[in-house]
């Protein structure tokens, strides 16, 4: 249970951070942690140290010593040569924090290029028993632009999977990259690219990786993991973290801990021998922090002459202060590329390169974009992003319909990244058309902008009446985590009426978030010192009484942008009776009535939007109605503001929906002029009749044949009140 519901504070992202969830998973081993985290900074001896139990692998093994012994021997031909390695960065996440952007992507690229070409400034700044002696590997990374089926991409994979935050075992997270990555579905073999994995977790390490290895030379497990996190300087990364990616390339290409490969840093008995067999390193137990005066052996005499303190600053040690490679890590590094048995001569090979597109040819394959967000309120901004690849000099956005929005910030049609304010509801289809001189390509996003419609005012009622479907409609967003149902319309059954919004959660599974989120509601009229009450119906059942499921409830004032949880009613509290069928609530006593008086005067504003989140693990329905925002003290009526014409009965409202006609009848006990008003959800006045009323029954006919297909409302106002009625144009 508790597993259950750390799982989902996760997935919320609001109360648990990711690293707590890691230590919960596993038992960590603290004599493997820098100074001051709480992870294993790196885990790639440990898994040598399982791979040399199989048979196998120590077999294969041999023939990788027998060979790089023999290259060694032989020297680097290709003292001038600069390798290029083609990179692939996988990200597998939950649509959380650990899916991190791809500017955090290019920042660790620019990273790790910037340390084996010794570029970084740092180096200068060696301690000077090590001056001179940071070395340029020559070795660079390039985004791979060709999958192995040829499909032309931008060197990053984004794939959707819970596993991302279940490191126990990195090969199930590679086949879920595999099989679910948005590229292309199948293996990226390991002698071709270098596979990095980017994830939310993965086993309590920040990054591992294995050596080279003719048992593993074309799987694509023979990648490097890393936690998403630890990944470049900005985004979820920061500098102390940046060079971990340095760190796990180096072992990818050979390299050990400058303590060796057999012990976390700082254990005692690493001084015997060479342990990570590079020379210029001198020997050392390895620290855990900044430690520049460390010198922990005493056996360096037979390569330095005299007892030489330790290589901190050396990139394979787990020092915050990493920022070289010695000119023998420099000679390890590039005689394990000249190997044929492990594929590591392949990656670089220009046969390859061309192959895998990283030559250095570079067209436009594809058009892309990207918005900051993509609902938002009326007179709000987006930011367009060009998101081409692999490159392009020209571009042209079109924006449909061709009103209700203007570019801004001197940006315009032919900008790279335009910003536009949208002041009119609606769904807005956008489309980029890309060009790099010579190739053009579009991309069109259909309904991919959402205006909301202009704030609700207070009392604010939805009894999901009228609504054929929630799809389509401007009042309400939905959202689905992934492939499972999704809040939708039920017509059978409501608290109020005949409708609700349900979500069929029977029979789904486990890991399901599934969201319905208002437009915005304005709360601006009510004073600082005055209350609100938000209220809401719902009904639930679960399949078997162990079923732990979540039902929350976020506020926000600012049309959205950020959220902050009010309520939340989990477990028994949602319900502690079971059905094992698919279940729909058959009478007002399988309803529950909540009231939330938290709304505070922070949210006063006419951007209000609220939020209901149901995060699902495999129980049964849920069925939402009478969601209520008004002024005052909880109330089990429902609260319209309104007074209702006590002189009015049997009012009815038909066809609904309408295309082309709609009438409304009623009786009346008095004669009493009336207005017969139809507004659009923005509150703007359409048609507005005045009738004689009569006493006995009424009957108004009203043309909507001009009316666009959505939501409207009919009022009936009178001397003493009036009345509302929501309808549907089809």
């Amino acid at each position: 249970m508790k597993r259950r519901q750390l799982f989902f504070a996760l997935l919320s992202l609001f109360t648990f951070s990711t690293t707590l969830f890691a230590q919960q998973k596993r038992a960590l081993d603290p004599g493997n942690m820098r100074e001051g985290e709480h992870i294993e900074y790196c885990t790639q001896h440990k898994k040598q140290a399982e791979l040399m139990k199989n048979p196998a692998y120590v077999k294969a093994k041999e023939l990788d010593d027998a060979e790089f012994e023999m290259l060694s021997k032989k020297g680097n031909t290709e003292k001038a040569t600069i390798y290029k390695i083609p990179v692939v960065f996988h990200v597998l996440h939950m649509n959380g924090v650990e899916n991190i952007s791809d500017d955090q992507i290019m920042d660790a690229l620019y990273i790790l290029n910037r340390d084996y070409r010794k570029q970084n400034a740092d180096t200068a700044n060696v301690h000077p028993d090590f001056a001179g002696m940071p070395a340029d590997i020559e070795v660079e990374f390039v985004l791979a632009t060709k999958a192995p089926n040829g499909a032309c991409f931008k060197g990053i994979t984004r794939t959707y999977n819970p596993i991302s935050y279940d490191g126990s075992n990195g090969d199930a997270q590679v086949s879920a990259i595999v099989a679910g990555n948005d590229v292309y579905q199948g293996q990226w073999p390991g002698n071709k690219y270098m596979n990095v994995f980017i994830c939310g977790e993965i086993g309590g390490a920040a990054g591992y990786t294995t050596n080279p290895s003719g048992f593993s030379a074309n799987n694509m497990t023979n990648g490097i993991w890393v936690l998403h996190d630890y990944v470049g300087s900005i985004g979820t990364s920061s500098v102390n973290t940046s060079r971990t990616l340095t760190h796990e390339v180096g072992h990818w290409l050979n390299l050990s801990h400058t303590w060796g490969s057999n012990n976390n840093p700082g254990t005692a008995g690493s001084c015997a021998g060479n342990g990570d067999q590079v020379q210029d390193t001198p020997t050392c137990i390895g620290v855990t922090a900044c430690l520049l005066n460390s010198n922990t052996c005493s056996n360096d005499n037979a390569y330095w002459g005299f007892d030489m303190r330790d290589n901190v600053e050396n990139y394979m040690d787990y020092s915050y202060c990493s920022k070289m490679f010695t000119q023998g890590q420099r000679t390890r590094m590039r005689t394990a590329l000249q190997s044929t048995n492990t594929g590591r001569a392949n990656v670089w090979s220009a046969a390859n390169l061309a192959a895998v597109g990283a030559n250095g040819v570079v067209y436009l394959c594809k058009a892309e974009f990207t918005a900051d967000k993509t609902t938002i309120c009326t007179g709000d901004e987006i930011a367009f992003s060009d998101d081409s690849y692999n490159v392009a000099n020209g571009w042209t956005w079109t924006i449909t319909p061709s009103t209700g929005w203007t570019y801004t910030n001197g940006t315009s049609a032919t900008s790279q990244n335009p910003k536009v304010n949208f002041d009119t509801p609606g769904l807005y289809t956008i489309q980029l058309t890309a060009t790099d001189g010579t190739i053009t390509d579009d991309e069109i996003k259909n309904n991919f902008i959402h205006v909301l419609n202009t704030g609700a005012s207070l009392p604010f009622w939805e009894g999901f009446e009228n609504y054929a479907s929630l799809n389509g409609i401007q009042t309400w967003d939905v959202y689905n985590s992934s492939t499972n149902n999704a809040w939708t319309i039920e017509s059978t059954t409501g608290y109020t009426g005949n409708q609700c919004a349900k979500l069929m959660n029977f029979g789904q599974g486990t890991s399901n978030v599934d969201e319905l989120i208002s437009s915005q509601i304005d709360l601006s009229t009510v004073p600082t010192t005055g209350t609100v009450t938000l209220s809401f119906r719902y009904a639930y059942r679960k399949v078997l009484a162990a079923d732990f499921e979540y039902f929350k409830v976020f506020i926000s004032g600012d049309c959205g942008t950020a959220w902050i949880q009010r309520k939340t009613i989990q477990g028994n509290q949602l319900s502690n009776l079971t059905s094992t069928t698919s279940w729909k609530p058959s009478a007002q006593t399988d309803w529950v009535t909540v009231h939330m008086t938290n709304v505070t005067s922070t949210y006063f504003t006419d951007k209000f939007r609220v939020k209901f989140r149901f995060e699902g693990e495999g129980g049964n329905n849920i069925y939402l109605d009478d969601i209520n925002i008004y002024n005052g003290s909880p109330s089990n009526e429902i609260v319209t503001g309104m007074n209702e014409l006590a002189f009015m009965a049997n009012i009815e409202l038909f066809p609904n929906p309408t295309d082309e006609e709609l009438n409304v009848s009623f009786d009346l006990l008095n004669s009493e002029d009336l207005t017969v008003s139809i507004y659009d959800l923005s509150g703007k006045a359409l048609q507005k009749h005045l009738v004689k009323g009569k006493i006995g029954k009424n009957l108004v006919m009203m043309n909507t044949d001009q009316l666009a297909a959505g939501m409207y409302q009919l009022v009936l106002s009178g001397s003493n009140g009036q009345k509302t009625l929501p309808f549907m144009v089809k």
